[in-house]
């Protein structure tokens, strides 16, 4: 009877799985297919894989950029596409999941599909076209598609996209996921209060951003200052190197006057940053406080808050999130809130509802693309004005010898009077913004007297050398604008401010120096380092006098390189995240023990130990690299692998040198660290940048077509 009873049992528990299993597919029916017929499209492969595309309209180009790319790497474009649609956990697993809880409790379908209708045709079409040509490459590769029913995908899913990524660039993940695990809430731009209005010192700050989602440098240099009567302009991207942010190299050109180069994420029918043929600019993630959390009063029921002294409904959602366990795809229920500040979450503490800069909106998509066609700096600046984008740096430069940097962000225009700093009252309007600020409001540094713009993740205090920097002073503190100094940021001003005139030679050694400012964390980390007492360890010791000789500099040259590396990690790390600084004693005796155990020396050859590795098979390359995590040239994260290697996953993606010559010619040469199609092991564009990028080179974009052409690049049709 047990036996019949415990096999009864089993053949329901697998009836029952079978059903989950099935479950996602059948109830995640795709959209229509969205209608466009492209009318001329080519697509171009130069020596290096990098695709060039062609098209009678900005809509074919998309077209064809959503279908080169798949060539590449259709694979993370799925990904991408499953979050846009909240499969992402089907897909991924728990992971994914919490994707998919961020962009239910965002409520980003809800924005797009009420935004859609409103914006320009032209960008409706643009978008349109860009899921049409990842419909026809799903159609014509159906064995690589990776979770039944994604396809097709409409515009309006690649628009959810960018609505659903935007925010996290400035930190909404840390502060949600801080709310989430119920820990005390680090705030960006400044210092941290308390719910008490209590200064948390800057070092105890709990929860900061995860420097995998902030870094870059760039620079620009007018004529004025080159040897040559030139502008100059250096885009050097920071982003992980595979993945949904890595960056994806291309050239366009459209009958329609939309030529561009440069580099966008999977999922973008455009690129991001690089330059057309009379300007370009490049991005620096910056971190001003654009979230306030405020903390809601909930009556015994919990079902409703106080407002001007109402009592309003606290909107409730029940969500299935779809996650994947094993051969299995299982639906988990959540609850999400929302109140009129916007979305709630709720945790042992009670109900905090958070708002921040661009919410509920989708015009970036719309900016982005506007920046892409401007041809003089008028138009461009009308772009930025359009307000699409939440936050991030721009540095810009054009072929009539303009620069500037442009500390973008979407302020708040918060009222006087409240803490906005700690966790604010969310039962009164009088703290409820509505609005942001004018793009005008916006810290600007446009042709400063030195000669040069850079930005490396710093303070826009500091931008372009002493006596030409912006004045703190001039802008209100309810902007939130950090403060913060990196070590990148003080080399670059020590390195412009001591050059003179400066060729295209001299730029590039700026752009690929490794070494480190005897200043700020950096000096005060090795000071502690080097006064910690070793006696009785002699490997203590020895790496005290390795330090103590280090020149300061991660070249690969000198003694003490893979230690020094190793040290400061964790104290940039705590640096930039404003976290609680490490112990120097246990940094020093774990980098000991690590190059002790792998490398039985304590001063291996840098390159020996940081390592560009990639991939399986005949295309998989293993080379050393040089820089730090704070250095110019960046290795800002690795993974330790068996073999006590350090494999880098992130710092120095996409570099690109732009040049307009004195005659407003433009020309340009770019890098990555893998190649075209980072994720098509067989493929002869796998790794085949990456012996030029760990040398410190660059190949020339063929951004003329002409030159193309001559160069024998090969040309289809999708």
């Amino acid at each position: 009877m047990l036996r019949r009873i415990f096999l009864g049992l089993l053949v329901l528990v697998v009836v029952a799985a079978a059903a989950l299993a099935v479950w996602e597919p059948l109830t995640a029916k795709p959209p229509a297919a969205p209608t466009f017929k492209p009318t001329d499209v080519q697509i171009a492969r130069d020596k290096f894989g990098v695709p060039h595309i062609f098209g009678k309209t900005d809509a074919d180009v998309a077209y064809g950029i959503a279908f080169a790319h798949a060539e590449d790497d259709f694979s993370t474009l799925q990904e991408v596409l499953a979050m846009t649609r909240g499969r992402a956990g089907a897909m991924l697993g728990a992971d994914g999941a919490k994707v998919d809880y961020a962009a239910a409790l965002l409520d980003i379908r809800k924005t797009t599909t009420r935004d859609w209708p409103r914006l320009p045709k032209d960008v409706q079409i643009l978008f349109t076209a860009y899921a049409a040509g990842l419909n026809h490459y799903a159609d014509k590769h159906p064995d690589e598609v990776r979770l039944s029913g994604l396809f097709p995908v409409t515009g309006e899913d690649v628009v959810a996209g960018f609505v659903l990524r935007s925010p996290f660039f400035f930190g909404l993940d840390s502060v949600l996921g801080g709310l989430t695990e119920d820990k005390p809430l680090g705030r960006e731009g400044g210092p941290s209060l308390d719910a008490k209005g209590k200064l948390i010192p800057r070092e105890l700050t709990p929860v900061g951003r995860d420097p995998e989602a902030n870094g870059s440098n760039g620079m620009a240099v007018a004529p004025a200052r080159s040897t040559d009567g030139a502008t100059r302009l250096v885009s050097n991207s920071h982003q992980p190197w595979t993945g949904g942010v890595a960056w994806y190299e291309l050239v366009v050109h459209s009958g329609e006057g939309w030529d561009f180069a440069g580099a966008n994420f999977p999922g973008s029918p455009y690129p991001f940053l690089g330059h057309n043929k009379y300007l370009g600019w490049t991005n620096t993630v910056n971190r001003p406080d654009l979230i306030d959390v405020y903390k809601l009063v909930l009556d015994d029921s919990g079902e409703k808050y106080r407002f001007d002294g109402k009592w309003l409904p606290l909107e409730a959602k029940r969500v299935w999130l779809r996650v994947k366990y094993g051969p299995f795809v299982l639906p988990v229920p959540r609850t999400i809130y929302r109140s009129v500040h916007g979305p709630v979450i709720r945790n042992d503490k009670g109900a905090f509802a958070i708002r921040y800069a661009g919410m509920d909106q989708a015009n970036m998509v719309t900016q982005y693309y506007r920046l892409n066609k401007a041809t003089n700096f008028a138009e461009w600046r009308a772009a930025m004005a359009g307000q699409g984008v939440p936050a991030t740096n721009f540095i810009y430069a054009d072929a009539k010898g303009n620069i500037g940097l442009f500390y973008n962000a979407m302020f708040p225009d918060r009222p006087a009077g409240f803490n906005w700093r700690g966790v604010l009252p969310g039962d009164t309007s009088a703290d409820l913004w509505t609005k942001t600020l004018p793009f005008d409001r916006v810290p600007a540094l446009v042709n400063p007297r030195s000669g040069y713009v850079m930005n490396a993740n710093n303070t826009p205090w500091v931008a372009a050398g002493p006596g030409d920097e912006l004045d703190a002073a001039a802008f209100s503190p309810l902007l939130g604008v950090e403060d913060d100094m990196t070590n990148r940021a003080t080399r670059l001003i020590e390195l412009f401010e001591a050059s003179g005139q400066i060729d295209e030679a001299r730029l590039k050694t700026i752009k690929y120096d490794t070494a480190y400012a005897k200043t700020g964390y950096a000096k005060a980390w090795m000071a502690k380092l080097l006064a910690l007492d070793t006696k009785g360890d002699p490997a203590l010791a020895e790496a005290q006098r390795l330090l103590r000789q280090w020149d300061w500099n991660l070249d690969g040259k000198g003694k003490g390189d893979a230690l020094a590396l190793m040290v400061l990690r964790p104290a940039n790390g705590s640096h930039y995240q404003r976290k609680p600084e490490p112990d120097p004693h246990q940094v020093l005796s774990d980098t000991v023990q690590h190059l002790q155990e792998h490398f039985a020396s304590l001063d291996p050859k840098l390159g020996t130990v940081l390592r560009l590795r990639h991939g399986e098979g005949p295309h998989r390359v293993d080379l050393p690299l040089d820089g730090g995590n704070d250095t110019v040239r960046a290795s800002t994260l690795w993974d330790a692998e068996p073999d006590g290697r350090l494999k880098v996953r992130h710092g120095d993606s996409f570099i690109m040198f732009v040049t307009w010559d004195a005659a407003g010619k433009v020309r340009s040469e770019s890098i990555q660290p893998f190649g075209a199609a980072t994720t098509r092991p067989d493929s002869p564009h796998y790794n085949d940048q990456a012996p030029l990028f760990v040398a410190h080179k660059l190949k020339p974009v063929l951004f003329d077509p002409a030159t193309l052409r001559a160069s024998g690049a090969r040309f289809y049709r999708p």
